[in-house]
């Protein structure tokens, strides 16, 4: 394989990019900041195929990443491959407002394959591949300049492997017939949904015990600021202000903006600068949460009382002993939240009930839940059984 020096001027990239352009696939990797930042600082992009590979500079002086862009936005005819590319997918998304697309994620696959719920890299490229990486530049500073070329081996590293690993994985899929299991993931994660980070929805990540509308109304209108001040100041949310102090804000609301000088996660300056003021003003403006936003409750979801958990904990027991049948990651076949879905009488929608899952999982599910499959002993063994009824 031919790897190239670091890129740093916008023809070489363009060349590189066009003659990407021409290959079945890439694969792709980034390196990224972001402990002080909000958006992540984009340091390094490593891309190539099984002939070459190259890192590109997104910091250099002048450099122009539109080919780049092209190349994995817009052009539908070559695949691109990630490993657990959430991130890397995140901060393209970020600078061209699209997700690339189509897209093959290995961390995906290595599910289908049986190769473990969530398997790092290097231990993918080492059951695969048979080779150890090197860690040692892992947690470098990737925004300093200039890069020495540990650093740059690493990163070009990534991709090299990846891109042996592709189409090893893909004759796996093939040979077992799962590749078909995947393009249903695959469109998931390519959704720019995913990646809007919408200011509306903010409050969803705070944790906050009260289910009372007008509390969570404020939590909604103060996680919406604290999202839109940390994107105009380019700082991470908790430099704004903690989840703890958001959600204690929420359910005690000051008298004004005086008050903020003893919230506990504040300084004194709040009650007299312009962010406390603006936050006092989302505050004044918050509305109760509606009622058809209102979250699931913790302790049982809707529909599910005591014997529907029970039910529910029955279906997951049946999924791990399917998915250790059929060798493949539980957490591809079904989520817990499908799961109490099924138990509490939904049939419309699910995932398991369509497709291979069905024929995996899903059938037997129903059987389970509609009594026509039930558990059994068998010398010593749990093993599943039809019902006399069923018989």
């Amino acid at each position: 394989m031919r790897i190239h020096p670091l890129i740093t001027d916008t023809d070489s990239l363009a060349a590189l990019c066009e003659r990407l352009a021409r290959s079945d696939f890439v694969a792709v990797d980034t390196e990224f900041m972001r402990e002080n930042t909000y958006w992540p600082d984009l340091c390094l992009v490593q891309i190539g195929n099984e002939e070459e590979a190259a890192a590109v500079d997104p910091k250099a002086e002048g450099l122009d990443l539109t080919p780049l862009l092209d190349l994995l936005v817009n052009n539908e005819d070559v695949l691109k491959v990630f490993h657990a590319g959430g991130q890397d997918i995140e901060i393209i998304y970020n600078l061209s407002g699209k997700t690339p697309h189509p897209m093959f994620d290995t961390q995906i696959a290595a599910m289908a394959l049986g190769l473990g719920e969530q398997v790092g890299y290097s231990n993918l490229v080492e059951s695969l591949i048979g080779k150890s990486l090197d860690k040692g530049a892992r947690f470098t500073d990737w925004a300093r300049r200039p890069l020495d070329k540990r650093q740059i081996d690493y990163a070009i590293g990534d991709v090299t492997y990846l891109a042996e690993l592709f189409p090893r994985m893909l004759k796996r899929l093939r040979k077992t017939g799962r590749g078909a299991w995947l393009d249903q993931e695959m469109e998931r994660i390519a959704d720019p949904s995913n990646y809007a980070n919408d200011p509306d929805v903010a409050w969803k990540r705070v944790r906050m015990p009260s289910r009372k509308a007008d509390v969570l109304g404020r939590l909604k209108a103060l996680a919406a600021w604290r999202e839109n001040e940390a994107r105009n100041k380019n700082l991470p949310r908790g430099r704004i202000m903690k989840d703890e102090t958001l959600a204690d804000i929420a359910a005690h609301p000051p008298r004004d903006q005086d008050a903020l000088a003893r919230v506990r996660g504040l300084s004194p300056g709040w009650k007299t600068n312009d962010i406390g003021a603006r936050m006092m003003e989302a505050l004044k403006n918050a509305t109760d949460l509606p009622a058809d936003e209102m979250p699931p409750r913790e302790d049982r979801k809707p529909g599910l009382g005591k014997e529907g958990a029970l039910v529910a904990d029955l279906l997951k027991l049946l999924l791990k002993i399917r998915a250790r049948e059929s060798n493949v990651a539980a957490r591809l076949v079904a989520r817990s939240e499908e799961l109490e879905l099924l138990a509490a009488g939904k049939r419309e929608g699910l995932a398991i009930l369509e497709g291979w899952r069905f024929e995996e999982f899903g059938r037997d599910a129903l059987d389970l839940v509609e009594g026509r499959l039930a558990f059994a002993i068998k010398n010593g063994k749990l093993s599943m059984t039809r019902t006399e009824a069923e018989a």
